[in-house]
């Protein structure tokens, strides 16, 4: 997996592309649509987690996505996120609301047209479409603007922190959705887990700032480095991860706050931050996007309506409300439509909403194709739409003098 979602990545990576899309395709490759046709005890072995080495894979993936949120939320800078908040609260209101509305009443009213049979009582399919409209994927499009070299200018900045709330605000949504399934859970479960949320979030960003911030120069006086700054960072993400995990919001919130009060430290230095980055980024990060395309056989279960039906909704759902928030978050029309196009990267965030639907049976497996496939083709645009909106051509070469970084704290 290692080997060949590096070798695809940077083969994609020379045609001006992000190393994720060749991470992607090196998933589909290796899966059961190619691989195991060929070999079809994988499936048990590898594909699932029937077999030891699918148990054992599925929790280094689950490992790897918190581990690269935490990255991700290293290289926010909150006084940038301070000065774009009023921007991206806009773009993400308008940008989550739009595609939710477009979702739901197309499950509600179009069901047919994406292989549901129940009719349009079921309201649990359509909170379900609506909801998997208004997500965006923070994993994607955080390695996307890292890659495209984005990620702390004007425009990453307001795509980073609006789909972080989108799937903050999303999550909870489909929490309520699991709930209605599940006839033991506590009706009001979604008001705890926005309580809990909301308590974690400001207590990490504030009184954990100062904790972590005291604490890094004792760290790194007394234990090995970079060892041991490596241990106490992750360790802490876990421990983030955890929480949220426990209280109904996916594990990689609570990794991506904790990163974010990490990387506001003072006595962060470049040196330390960049080895931590190194060590997720070229090992564990493309170990989770090349076993997205392990979760599912597109042959078996692909259908030329459903797919267009889903990608064509999600795209312009999402790319409406996204640019329509822009413009009124005080954005330009061609600033807008790059958000919108960042924001419209699903990734893994779709893929795994799929899941947790087929296995409370609110959708079939071939919508949940049709959902991989959006996953997949709204990732792999992403970057390059952002590259032509910047820049005017496909090219990354040139992206910071189109758009100026942000310079970093003198403080670092």
């Amino acid at each position: 997996m290692l080997l060949t979602g590096r070798l695809f990545g940077e083969f994609f990576r020379k045609l001006k592309m992000p190393l994720v899309v060749g991470e992607l395709v090196a998933g589909i490759l290796l899966g059961p649509s190619l691989l195991g046709k060929f070999f079809p005890m994988l499936d048990d072995i590898v594909f699932t987690t029937k077999g030891n080495v699918g148990l054992v894979l599925n929790g280094i993936t689950n490992i790897s996505v918190v581990m690269l949120l935490f990255v991700a939320g290293m290289e926010v800078n909150l006084s940038v996120i301070s000065q774009q908040g009023k921007t991206a609260f806009k773009t993400s209101l308008v940008g989550l609301i739009i595609p939710f509305v477009i979702g739901f009443y197309a499950g509600k009213y179009f069901y047919y047209l994406m292989g549901e049979t129940s009719g349009s009582n079921n309201l649990a399919f359509s909170l379900f479409i609506g909801t998997a409209m208004a997500i965006s994927a923070l994993p994607v499009i955080a390695r996307t603007l890292m890659d495209l070299d984005l990620f702390k200018t004007k425009i990453g900045m307001i795509i980073i922190t609006a789909a972080m709330f989108d799937d903050l605000i999303g999550w909870i949504m489909f929490s309520v959705i699991l709930g209605m399934i599940n006839h033991t859970g506590n009706p009001y479960g979604f008001l705890y887990t926005l309580g809990y949320t909301l308590l974690f979030a400001i207590l990490m960003l504030s009184a954990g700032r100062i904790v972590i911030n005291k604490s890094l120069p004792w760290a790194k006086k007394n234990l090995s480095w970079p060892g041991g700054v490596l241990a106490v960072s992750l360790g802490l993400a876990f421990l983030g991860a955890a929480f949220t995990e426990k209280i109904g919001i996916h594990a990689i919130f609570g990794a991506f706050i904790v990163g974010i009060a990490f990387g506001d430290s003072v006595h962060l230095n470049e040196k330390t931050r960049d080895i931590i980055q190194q060590f997720v980024n070229n090992i564990f990060a493309p170990l989770f996007f090349v076993s997205i395309g392990f979760k599912v056989n597109f042959i078996e279960n692909f259908d030329w309506q459903i797919v267009s039906v889903i990608l064509i909704l999600a795209i312009v759902s999402k790319l409406i409300g996204a640019i329509l928030g822009g413009l009124w978050g005080g954005l330009s029309m061609k600033e807008s439509f790059a958000v919108g196009f960042g924001m419209n990267a699903r990734g893994a965030m779709a893929i795994l909403l799929g899941t947790l639907a087929l296995q409370a049976h609110i959708i079939s497996p071939q919508l949940f194709v049709g959902m991989v496939v959006m996953a997949v083709v709204t990732s792999i645009i992403a970057g390059p739409m952002l590259q032509y909106l910047v820049t005017g051509e496909m090219k990354v070469v040139n992206l910071r003098e189109i758009i100026k970084p942000i310079e970093k704290e003198s403080s670092e």
